[in-house]
Parts: structure tokens; sequence; C-alpha cells
């Protein structure tokens, strides 16, 4: 691929990133990606094989799978606790078109969230991972593993970056260190961590 294939490439992926994540996939059309991103309708097919094609694109460009899958599974599950809470805040900071395009997917129950699993399930199960060794270590207390976790993914998924909750807030959107470290010390709480 040449330069300039790979430019417009990225062009149409990051075209229609914006468009998913403000109009949904199925409203969104290949025709008016390819105007936002200056580009010749002909192009999707050639480098994509479709619009679904260019879906899973998005994750294979824009989620950060290699990040993923240096994480160490054996670190303390403390620590593998709060790099997940830290990196998930971090890509919310990053991309908040991707996370816009997961949640609606999520909501609406679509076919494309096998093309999300594949990508975002490992850090998942990675957290349930340390979660339940967390608990058989007597570092974190919970009743039910999979109510703690769900609890954790909705608290970092579904956070109050949506216009839909503005009505109620009243503090001015928080810097990503100050939500990490307070989303850190929620959850910690909320697993009856003890330590530091």
């Amino acid at each position: 691929m040449t330069t300039g294939d790979a430019d417009i490439k990225i062009r149409i992926l990051l075209a229609a990133k914006k468009l998913f994540a403000k109009y949904g996939f199925e409203k969104t059309t290949v025709r008016q990606i390819c105007e936002e991103a200056g580009a010749n309708v002909a192009l999707v097919s050639y480098h994509f094989g479709g619009k679904e094609n260019m879906f899973g694109a998005l994750f294979e460009t824009f989620f950060p799978n290699d990040q993923i899958a240096e994480i160490d599974p054996s670190l303390d599950p403390v620590k593998g606790v709060k790099l997940i809470i830290r990196e998930v805040t971090r890509f919310r900071y990053s991309d908040q078109q991707l996370i816009c395009i997961i949640q609606q997917e999520i909501v609406m129950n679509t076919d494309r969230i096998q093309k999300i699993r594949k990508h975002v399930m490992p850090m998942w199960k990675l957290l349930r991972h340390w979660l339940k060794q967390g608990e058989q270590q007597g570092l974190f207390q919970f009743r039910s593993l999979d109510t703690a976790l769900m609890s954790i993914v909705g608290t970092l998924l579904f956070h109050r970056h949506t216009d839909y909750w503005a009505i109620l807030l009243e503090e001015e959107h928080p810097l990503y260190e100050t939500l990490s470290e307070d989303l850190t010390t929620f959850i910690m709480g909320g697993l009856l961590y003890k330590g530091e």
C-alpha cells in the first residue's frame, strides 16, 4: 500500500468513526463517510470491502489491541484492577468517539457486538481474573464476582460524558488524572479493599 493509499484509508476510517459516533452505524451512509473524508465512494469497497468491514477496521486501527496483549496477567490483583481503571479512563479521554460507538452497539444489541467483543473481551477477562484472584487472596470482598465485575464495567464505560446527564451535574469536566483517581477510589472502596 502506498502512502497515499494509507492516508486515504485513515481519512475514511476517521470520517466513519466520527459519523458512526454521531448518527449510529445504521443511519450513516457510505456516501456520507466519503464526503466527510473527501474520498471516492468506490474506495470503501477497494480498501474495506464494504461498510460492515469498515466497522471492524475501526477496532483494528484505533482500539489499543497491542497494549492489551502486552499486559502481564500475573500482576498483583490490586495493581491489575488499578491498571484497568487507569487505562480504560485514559482510552475514554483519548477516543470518545469509539467509546460512543461501543456504547451504541451494546445498547442496540447489534450483530456488530461480535466484532467489538473480539477486541474488548481480553481486557475484561483480565479484570475478572484479577477480581477473582484478589477475592481468593482476601484483598477484595464481594458476594458475587459477576456483580462486582459488571459494576466496575458499568462505572468505567457508562460514565457521565453524555448530554443526557448534563442537567444533573454541577462540576466542570474533570481532568483525566482527577477522574482516574476518583474512579479508583470509588471502585476500590466498593471492593472493600483495605490497603493503600
